[in-house]
């Protein structure tokens, strides 16, 4: 490669910087650029040659000349990167040296300690503040002077505008959008947000401040670049700790997570464990940061032209990447509704090779403007099947609109319509909605019936015609010993298991019942609420509603299951059959009676259906999300949003070990 690539490459990278900085109309993924920056930095070396627009020289992108600008009292540096554990050692190990160096010269410094925190994938905000008095918000430009977002800050809840410490100071952090917010937003926004990143980095950019209060954006700050005592002398911090304890003091969110090292070895696990527990945030972080906590050896290490030499950021593997769409098929499931399945060009996320994900339905698909052959933001956090966020706004020469299906890709029934819905009507004809009613029936979250697999509910509907749960009670172990994979004892197992059920918990019942929108939490909290199966099928839509957590969909969907004639003759035939569903009888007087309980994380002696249930037969509600109303948060290993949510909203946390004891056990 010569300077003509050389060329190339920084011309590409700027422009792309520039639309993922400057318009946040992002065109290829972090992993691509990433990729490109580093073969940049590779010729940059091998050439001995830096070109004077070369982004390895720059720290962020120049500001917007619709904002105005405003200029740090201190430099926002960017962090130099490792893309591997082995340059986190090398960085450790130089750091190490430096520090050694400056003993030798006199300085009296620690040995070194290190913090581990998340790197948030958001946008750096910079705030200033004078007498206490928040007069003025930042982005971070080009490290020394960036756009003046005070209208727009101001919208971002939990900001405080004013703090007790009445130096002058600026503080810098992360304005990000949660994964829930941007859920929200997308289910009813014309045009949907492709990720969160730049959801946030939009809202904050945008001159109508009414559109930055709209993302209800979080934060969190993590530094203090420039501070001075109320007399106007320069304030200095300790370490690293004191400097998160005095955010605190002051109101700030300060999230994520201080995991402490007093060597390479905890660093590195520390950053395993970011890693590993990273799905279950309710936030993006694209690495974690690891720091020096002295602040004395931080001063005495210094920094490179473009980045300090006490920090370091590890990135993870990317969650989201740009790849070509090629096709997409639809699936009936267990209550008829069609469900595209977009198929991609092949695309290595998240260390694994991506070839399908979800597009959720018709309506996702016409709002977020995919086409067969377009190139797609996808998306992969917790879940098994990575989702598409939307187009790349690059037209593509072959590009083909999705066709709507007319008739059911199984059965062959013409589809109907529901919002952005699309259902196949044919719920007695259609082989995949018949096998996922009996699966989910038999389910082990429902009625937990041994043995009882998707393939078993397959073969008895095409040999035997079992199209619905109440036939699976008049089967007998003769019949199914003649089955194909059956023998006497596998068959009288299944029957054996399945006569086992008829005798089960309403809750367990109501869920396995598959009524639209309503999950194990909901079942259990209206078998808490009604008592009776009975009950339940008389209920109106306000006795629903007047339960916690549930709302007029969910409310709808339970009367109008009960009142069509099929589902109501079902639960007639269950019932005939003999399954005798009984509520639990609500504890009282235990140690947990009037409080509400979150359990998060992997607990050593139980799992989190057995916690639940103990807080449960204590007295005590089980929720899964925290709130201001929560009484506790029980928190086990690889904890995740719920413990961070917990910390911001000052909920008290507590270990496995404590919650046995509060239990009596």
């Amino acid at each position: 490669m010569n300077q003509d690539d050389m060329r190339a490459l920084v011309d590409r990278l700027n422009e792309t910087a520039y639309q993922y900085y400057v318009l946040d109309k992002p065109t290829i993924s972090d992993k691509e650029w990433d990729a490109l920056y580093d073969r940049l930095v590779k010729l940059e070396r091998s050439q001995g040659v830096v070109l004077p627009d070369s982004p390895t020289r720059r720290v962020g992108g120049d500001p917007l000349p619709a904002f105005e600008q405003h200029r740090h009292l201190a430099r926002l540096w960017s962090l130099d990167k490792a893309q591997s554990i082995d340059e986190v050692l090398a960085w450790a190990k130089r750091a190490e040296k430096l520090r050694e160096d400056a003993v030798a010269a006199g300085e009296s410094l620690p040995p070194l300690r290190f913090v581990v925190e998340h790197k948030f994938d958001g946008l750096t905000i910079n705030l200033t503040y004078e007498q206490g008095r928040l007069v003025q918000a930042a982005t971070r430009g080009n490290g020394e002077v960036g756009e003046a977002i005070l209208p727009q800050v101001c919208t971002v809840d939990r900001i405080p505008l004013q703090v007790p410490y009445k130096g002058r100071m600026e503080v810098h952090g992360e304005c990000f959008m949660r994964l829930s917010a941007l859920e929200a937003y997308n289910k009813t926004a014309d045009e949907p947000l492709k990720n969160p990143r730049n959801a946030a980095a939009g809202a904050l950019r945008n001159l109508d401040p009414k559109v930055t209060a709209s993302r209800h954006l979080s934060y969190s700050m993590y530094g203090v670049d420039y501070i001075e005592n109320p007399d106007g002398s320069p304030r200095l911090f300790r370490d690293h700790e004191e400097m998160l304890s005095f955010l605190r003091g002051n109101g700030f969110d300060v999230l994520g997570c201080e995991l402490w090292a007093a060597n390479t070895e905890d660093v590195i696990a520390n950053i395993r464990r970011i890693e590993e527990t990273r799905g279950e945030l309710d936030y993006m972080i694209d690495g974690a940061v690891v720091d020096i906590c002295d602040y004395a050896t931080r001063r005495a290490l210094g920094y490179t032209d473009k980045f300090p030499r006490w920090a370091v950021a590890y990135k993870f593997e990317a969650e989201e990447v740009t790849t070509k769409l090629l096709d997409v098929t639809w699936e009936a499931g267990r209550t008829g509704k069609l469900t595209p399945l977009a198929h991609l060009e092949p695309v290595e996320l998240a260390g694994a090779t991506i070839r399908r994900a979800t597009l959720n339905n018709w309506g996702d698909i016409l709002r977020k403007r995919v086409k067969l052959n377009a190139r797609v933001w996808v998306r992969r956090s917790n879940e098994v099947i990575p989702e598409i966020m939307g187009r790349v706004d690059e037209f593509e020469p072959d590009e083909r609109e999705v066709e709507k299906p007319q008739r059911c890709p199984a059965c062959g029934a013409a589809l109907v319509e529901k919002g952005a819905h699309i259902f196949c009507p044919n719920r007695d004809g259609c082989v995949p909605q018949i096998v996922a009613r009996l699966s989910h029936y038999a389910s082990r979250e429902a009625m937990d019936i041994d043995t009882f697999s998707e393939k078993t509910a397959e073969q008895l509907y095409r040999e035997l015609g079992v199209a619905e749960p109440s036939a699976l009670y008049a089967l007998t172990a003769e019949r199914l010993a003649l089955l194909d994979r059956f023998g006497e004892v596998k068959a009288k197992k299944l029957v054996d298991a399945i006569d086992k059920s008829r005798h089960c918990e309403l809750d367990r019942f109501i869920h396995a019942l598959g009524i639209p929108n309503v999950g194990r939490k909901t079942a259990r909290d209206l078998a808490a609420r009604f008592g009776s199966i009975e009950a339940l099928r008389a209920a109106d839509p306000d006795a629903l509603t007047g339960i916690d957590d549930v709302g007029g969909i969910v409310a709808a969907s339970v009367v109008d299951f009960f009142a069509d004639p099929a589902n109501a003759a079902e639960v007639d035939r269950l019932l005939a059959a003999g399954v005798t569903p009984e509520a639990r009888e609500a504890a009282s007087g235990g140690p947990f009676e009037g409080k509400t309980i979150v359990v998060t994380g992997t607990l050593q002696g139980f799992s989190r259906e057995e916690a639940e249930q103990l807080i449960r037969d204590l007295g005590g509600a089980a929720a899964s999300s925290v709130s201001k109303k929560t009484s506790f948060v029980v928190a086990g290993e690889k904890a995740g949003s719920k413990l961070t949510k917990a910390q911001a909203l000052g909920v008290e946390v507590i270990g496995e070990a404590e919650f046995l004891a509060r239990a009596g056990r």
